[in-house]
This record gives C-alpha cells, sequence and structure tokens, in this order.
C-alpha cells in the first residue's frame, strides 16, 4: 500500500529537518495522489537541482533529474510549466548546505 501523497511529504519535510535542513511546501498539490518534485538547493554553491518521481515498467519508484540545468531559475520555470500541465502536482523545496535532496527511493542522475 503507497502512502497517501501529503503524508509522505510530511515526512520527507521531517527527515530534511531532522538532519538540519530547511524544508518547505512550494506548491501544495493533491493530498491524495498529487505527483511531486524536489529541489535541492545548496546556497554555499549557488546551485540547485530539480527531482520528479517516476515509476519503471516493473512498478518500481525512483527519482529522476527532468532537466539537468543546476540554475533555479530555470527549475522553477520548469516548475511552473509542470503545474499548469498537472495542478495536484507537489513542490517541496530543501536548503541544505550540502544540497543533500533526503530522497531515501532510488535517485538516477
Amino acid at each position: 500500500m503507497l502512502l497517501s501523497t501529503d503524508i509522505w511529504v510530511s515526512a520527507l519535510i521531517r527527515r530534511a529537518e531532522l538532519a538540519g535542513a530547511f524544508a518547505t511546501v512550494a506548491r501544495k498539490g493533491d493530498a491524495r495522489a498529487g505527483a511531486v518534485l524536489v529541489k535541492a538547493v545548496d546556497r554555499r554553491e549557488n546551485r540547485a537541482r530539480l527531482f520528479a518521481e517516476a515509476t519503471r515498467g516493473d512498478g518500481e519508484r525512483f527519482w529522476m533529474q527532468p532537466i539537468k540545468s543546476d540554475f533555479e531559475p530555470d527549475l522553477d520555470a520548469y516548475a511552473e510549466r509542470a503545474a499548469r500541465i498537472d495542478p495536484d502536482i507537489w513542490v517541496i523545496e530543501i536548503e541544505d548546505r550540502d544540497g543533500r535532496h533526503f530522497l531515501t527511493e532510488t535517485v538516477e542522475a
């Protein structure tokens, strides 16, 4: 059984905060089944990465970078376009001194 999106997002934010990062919901989507984008920001290096959830053919959930830019305005523009296409999408922003994303599932670069 999969967790509802709002519970999963709360757990991600809590995991980030316990590690000393700042995490916030930049855009709230559908509580039960909204897709999620995670923006990991490294202020020391002045870069950011965006991760989108995806599912393989066998049902395995993983995270990928839908845009390879590390320029924050590019990532924000991508998230805005995604929200126009899918109004149920969530956008989570995590600021961490090491730029960590705190995702526990597989992340493909």
